[in-house]
């Protein structure tokens, strides 16, 4: 898979780092415009942008919602934000109480690398983040294996058991089958969010904080509800949800059955306003937007 190679530093001071999601600036400014596809990275007066880690979803630190921010159980939370600054070379990393916010961190800057082809609609640069040297020069293209990949901080992330897998259609197959492995060995071995997860087996919306402070599961399934919930004025009756779900129109495609469907499709809601997925995360592939 042929991907750009694009050199810099990650920097986290002022910023809300999550377990996927990082600030990068590069040497030269000029390689965010070698980025291709429709959507632009967006980068601010310095040059920085934001990255989403390609192939992986952690759980939300602040996810915004019509009513206002929200997120996913702190411990696995924070543990995968932790464990992403850790892994690239920050420490003493110091956050504002209030919302997260990086207030001080040593050192101030550590280098690294991206591997990308695209960005997302929200221009964020959909990436493999690693440390150290690149593996090409910076600006351009090289063939990316699986060894590349399981250097990175997306593979990590999953070995941890602090991030899902969550593909899209541009990511190439042999690097997607990499990823599911790490995924699954770690859900094999009960690490990290796995012990308490309950993509699967069902999440109960039975109060307020059920999402936020005691379910765990797949983030795509609680961004969808976390926007469901606040159109709903305090109600937790999902017997909507599904409605919903169509009225969004995710498209994907599962693996394992050759076919493209809708999310709404492989979402099950039961009587006792339980949520679950019918299918396994790394056996769905999501059609970006």
């Amino acid at each position: 898979m042929a991907m750009l190679v694009i050199e810099g530093t990650y920097r986290i001071s002022g910023t809300r780092p999550d377990g996927d999601s990082v600030r990068f600036y590069p040497h030269d400014v000029l390689d965010w415009g070698k980025v291709e596809g429709v959507h632009k990275v967006q980068r601010n007066k310095g040059g920085g942008a934001q990255l989403r880690l390609d192939g992986i979803d952690a759980l939300e630190t602040h996810f915004l919602t019509r009513v206002g921010e929200t997120r996913q159980p702190p411990r696995f939370a924070n543990a995968a934000a932790g464990e992403l600054l850790d892994f690239l070379g920050f420490n003493e990393v110091l956050r504002s109480e209030r919302d997260g916010t990086v207030t001080a961190c040593e050192p101030l800057q550590v280098p690294g690398f991206v591997l990308t082809r695209t960005a997302d609609v929200h221009g964020r640069c959909v990436a493999f983040a690693g440390r150290g040297p690149a593996p090409g020069r910076s600006g351009t293209r090289i063939h990316v294996d699986v060894s590349m990949v399981q250097r990175t901080a997306n593979y990590y992330q999953l070995t941890r058991g602090l991030a899902y897998p969550t593909f899209y259609r541009k990511l190439f197959p042999d690097l997607r089958t990499a990823l599911s492995e790490a995924a699954k060995t770690a859900r094999a071995e009960q690490v990290g969010l796995w012990p308490k997860d309950v993509t699967q087996s069902g999440a109960a919306v039975v109060r307020p904080r059920s999402l936020t402070e005691e379910q765990i599961l797949l983030p795509k399934l609680f961004r969808r509800l976390a926007e469901y919930l606040a159109l709903g004025d305090g109600d937790l009756s999902l017997a909507g949800f599904l409605d919903f779900l169509d009225q969004k129109d995710d498209r994907l495609f599962i693996v394992s059955t050759g076919h493209w469907t809708s999310f709404d499709t492989i979402v099950q809601v039961s009587d006792d306003n339980t949520v679950k997925l019918t299918v396994p995360p790394e056996d769905l592939i999501f059609e970006e937007k």
